[in-house]
């Protein structure tokens, strides 16, 4: 989320994030809500923690990713979490994410909500990090019933040592209190960009959250098509405030 994006042979995964590739576009990952690449200008509530993980299944392997985050004080969320890449060879491919996240504007009324991300992805195997930052901006539509999300970010590839130029679009149709559908795009400065959507389901209303999507490039074949499965727990507040 989350944004970064990891790039492998033949399969996107999300910094969400090379070794477990580039890092998926970077970072969506800590409040994109799993499994999805786009973020929102949202940050837990001070006092709270989340936790989001979730499956990838593509051609070239499995992905697992484990991502909790906690809000110390008020503008602020720190992530500590990781991924494992099983590949079809029998290898295991493993990276580390640390992020911070701050919020610049909240969502209010008609305007826009607007936070910052900065963070790094350790890929152990390989021994490199990738540098990202990124600024995710949302707007409310239709009283709230549509969510629209906006990021523009840069990656540093440590590997080549390489700029890139992230972005994305995403939105949130809610259908229901409990179920919204979920599209979104985005892609780098070079490249063909790719597409993933899906459904959002609270199995428990504000505690635990479930997503399902499928995604691919644009113009890509089944040879890089993905889906995954997703799960986001919010416990209760561990302090007051």
């Amino acid at each position: 989320m989350r944004l970064i994006q990891i790039h492998r042979a033949g399969c996107v995964s999300a910094v969400r994030p090379a070794g477990l590739a580039l890092a998926w576009l970077a970072a969506g990952a800590a409040h994109a809500d799993s499994p999805m690449v786009v973020d929102d200008a949202g940050i837990v509530a001070p006092g709270r923690c989340q936790l989001e993980s979730w499956v990838r299944q593509a051609r070239p392997g499995t992905e697992i990713w484990a991502l909790p985050a906690c809000n110390p004080g008020d503008d602020l969320e720190l992530t500590v979490g990781g991924a494992a890449l099983a590949t079809r060879e029998a290898r295991t491919e493993r990276d580390v994410l640390v992020q911070a996240k701050t919020m610049l504007q909240p969502l209010d009324g008609g305007g826009w909500g607007i936070a910052l991300a900065l963070g790094g992805v350790r890929h152990a195997d390989a021994g490199t990090i990738d540098a990202y930052a990124y600024v995710p901006a949302t707007r409310a539509f239709a009283g709230e019933a549509l969510l629209v999300h906006v990021n523009l970010g840069w990656l540093r590839e440590g590997a080549s040592r390489r700029d890139h130029l992230s972005w994305g679009v995403g939105s949130e149709w809610r259908l229901g209190k409990r179920t919204s559908l979920l599209a979104e795009t985005f892609g780098q400065d070079a490249g063909r960009p790719s597409w993933q959507a899906g459904v959002r389901q609270w199995l428990l209303p504000e505690r635990l959250q479930l997503d399902a999507t499928c995604g691919n490039r644009l113009g890509g074949g089944a040879g890089q098509r993905w889906v995954a499965i997703g799960l986001r727990w919010l416990p209760k507040p561990w302090r007051s405030g």
